[in-house]
């Protein structure tokens, strides 16, 4: 059975959302879910790009009207993916791409068992820390904890099918393409 989505995951800063953002746009075969939170946008956002971005009392509706395949509170704010998103790409015979953090992913993998899985490696906890303030313009008043849990997640790398580290961008990322066309053309 060829694969019908992808799962990634990676400390914040990472990479993830520009790996899952630039296939997406690459290959119309794919369908990057767009995750729902509570969090502030930062100055190179919008809404629905690279998040639909809600207050919190929409988000704890939404939960309550289980809008959520999955949410988790990531670094003091929500953050859920839509089943409607995912049934309306398959609908389209998408192949559903997402990234989402290590808490999502494990409810994503019961729910979804066939789903694959790539988890992004920063190459030092150095080099994470310079791309967020650098990614949010300065230091954010919560970089310690994104930093602490990012040790935590890159402990949980080795559960993940594959594991690219992202030491250069154009490199990192034809390895991940190149793996994720092989799962959607050979299954």
């Amino acid at each position: 059975m060829k694969t019908r989505m992808v799962i990634v995951a990676a400390p914040s800063g990472a990479g993830k959302s520009s790996f899952v953002e630039k296939l997406a746009g690459d290959d119309s075969r794919f369908h990057d879910i767009i995750t729902y939170t509570t969090r502030t946008m930062r100055h190179h956002e919008s809404q629905g790009k690279p998040y639909f971005f809600i207050s919190r009392e929409e988000f704890e509706k939404k939960i309550k009207e289980d809008f959520f395949v999955e949410w988790a509170n990531v670094h003091t704010n929500l953050y859920g993916t839509s089943m409607e998103q995912i049934q309306m790409a398959w609908a389209r015979e998408k192949v559903v791409i997402m990234d989402i953090d290590i808490q999502g992913v494990v409810t994503f993998k019961r729910k979804f068992p066939d789903a694959k899985t790539v988890f992004i490696l920063p190459p030092s906890i150095e080099e994470l820390k310079r791309r967020v303030i650098k990614r949010d313009g300065s230091p954010p008043p919560d970089l310690d904890v994104r930093m602490a849990n990012a040790e935590k997640e890159m402990a949980k790398a080795s559960e993940f099918d594959i594991r690219i580290v992202n030491d250069d961008f154009n490199r990192s990322y034809d390895e991940f393409k190149n793996i994720v066309e092989n799962w959607i053309t050979k299954g």
